[in-house]
């Protein structure tokens, strides 16, 4: 199969027809430090001081590389394909075969990298609840100590099917607030640019 580029993509990876190898080289390890660990702004800014461009070209250009990369690892693009899915880039041999190197050496790290992506571990599927109220007595400071009691129930993948499972959890109001603060903090990560940027490129 080959890989089909939109416009936008190919316009990213247009720069790199514009440096010469030592830079797509870079750009390549830029990428792959993206996947394994996420990239700090300071990088790309580094790297545009060195070009003499603007920041946004650098970021343009490492993450379409990132795309053509983790595309081609996810579909096991044949190396044939790989340099075919280049023609509509209008590259020349050298870089062609640059890219082609770059995939040869980082596809199987790439997908071991996928292969970790979130969709692989147990899902929501849904929750129940129940709220236990303790009324005051001799033991209890409080006049009422509100217990949440709550059955979540979760998906597996299995191969070729999926696997339900449950846990059933208590907890007090104070270990409910500190619950609902993670919650919100990693629904606020997922929101954020290098969340996204990856999740785009995983897909």
């Amino acid at each position: 199969m080959l890989l089909v580029l939109s416009e936008e993509h190919k316009e990213h990876l247009n720069f790199l027809n514009k440096v010469d190898a030592a830079v797509v080289g870079e750009f390549g390890h830029i990428a792959l430090e993206f996947l394994r660990r996420g990239i700090s702004p300071k990088v790309y800014e580094g790297a545009a001081r060195k070009l003499s461009v603007p920041v946004e070209v650098v970021r343009h250009g490492v993450e379409g590389l990132m795309y053509l990369m983790t595309q081609s690892s996810k579909h096991m693009l044949s190396e044939v394909d790989f340099v075919d899915s280049l023609l509509s880039l209008e590259f020349g041999d050298e870089l062609n075969q640059s890219l082609l190197q770059m995939y040869q050496q980082h596809r199987s790290e790439i997908r071991s990298i996928l292969s970790l992506v979130p969709s692989s571990l147990p899902a929501y599927h849904n929750l129940e609840w129940r709220l236990d109220v303790q009324l005051a007595s001799r033991s209890l400071h409080q006049q009422v100590a509100p217990t949440l009691a709550t059955r979540l129930h979760l998906t597996h993948s299995r191969g070729s099917g999926t696997e339900r499972s449950s846990r059933v959890l208590h907890m007090d109001l104070g270990t409910l607030l500190h619950l609902i603060s993670i919650l919100e903090g990693a629904l606020a990560a997922l929101k954020s640019t290098h969340t996204r940027r990856i999740l785009r490129n995983i897909k």
